[in-house]
């Protein structure tokens, strides 16, 4: 396991930069992305999914799973799937609330994302469904595959590797610490941690708890923290989120571009085998 603490000055390259227009109205992307809802039913509750991918590029890509922030399936969360498909993977964003269903006020938000997090089993059969869903999607590469997710999304991201689901990597942006896997398992991937050192919404001893878990079952682990970052760093809309319910939230572009880089640096690595002949 490895704790890094990154400054963010201006000597910073990456290789993709984001571009934001008003909320649900993303930047130009790039290549041919197309989007669309995918429903799929979890014990007879319906989930509402969102599918991106190019269409301009041929053969099997890796597949990625984004998990929404505990307000739920946004257009933020869209935007990033539809981010990811521009830069060639087939991206789906998980619905882990059911029915598509999104929270207006925090006490809202964290009681979808409690009854999410108290039922492990049912979270992990959710994303397991997602995949099988995805079964037969032009492009995706099933032995190729990664999680992210942010805030919520990214805690579902690191218990999906407690439980050592069959993810190449497990990336979790300003995620919830906190396991609910009771038995953790080993995980064969790659699991990147990043933190806001100036997230009030995470207590650095839990993440050292977490950190202590990965090692007991040998698992590849890194704790990247940004400074002066605070929680939902890389939402460019949550200012307003702050104002509006006096919450300790903050975006930070510079840790929103270094902490996207990081993945796509881990996805290059993780994702390099050549993948799979295309039907």
């Amino acid at each position: 396991m490895r704790t890094m603490f990154l400054g963010l000055g201006m000597g910073l390259m990456l290789a993709s930069v984001n571009t934001w227009g008003e909320e649900g109205t993303p930047g130009q992307m790039g290549p041919r992305v197309e989007t669309r809802t995918l429903t799929y039913s979890v014990d007879g509750e319906q989930y509402t999914g969102y599918l991106a991918r190019d269409t301009k590029t041929d053969g099997k890509r890796p597949l990625v799973l984004v998990v929404h922030e505990w307000w739920g399936l946004s257009d933020y969360i869209r935007q990033r799937t539809e981010q990811l498909a521009a830069l060639g993977y087939v991206a789906f964003a998980v619905d882990m609330y059911g029915s598509g269903k999104t929270a207006t006020h925090p006490d809202e938000a964290g009681s979808f994302s409690k009854a999410v997090m108290s039922d492990w089993p049912g979270a992990q059969h959710n994303l397991e469904t997602a995949i099988e869903a995805l079964r037969g999607t032009p492009g995706v590469d099933e032995s190729r595959m990664a999680i992210i997710g942010y805030c919520f999304g990214g805690g579902v991201a690191l218990n999906a590797a407690l439980a050592g689901m069959p993810f190449k990597a497990a990336v979790s942006f300003h995620g919830s610490p906190g396991q609910v896997v009771e038995t953790p398992e080993h995980f064969d991937g790659r699991v990147i941690i990043q933190n806001g050192l100036s997230d009030q919404m995470v207590e650095q001893s839990a993440l050292k708890a977490l950190l202590d878990t990965y090692q007991s079952v040998e698992t590849n682990a890194t704790l990247i923290q940004y400074p002066d970052a605070m929680h939902a760093f890389t939402n460019p809309y949550v200012d307003a989120k702050a104002s509006e319910f006096d919450l300790p939230l903050a975006y930070n572009a510079a840790a929103d571009a270094a902490s996207w880089q990081v993945m796509l640096n881990v996805f290059n690595k993780v994702f390099a085998a050549a993948p799979a002949a295309a039907k």
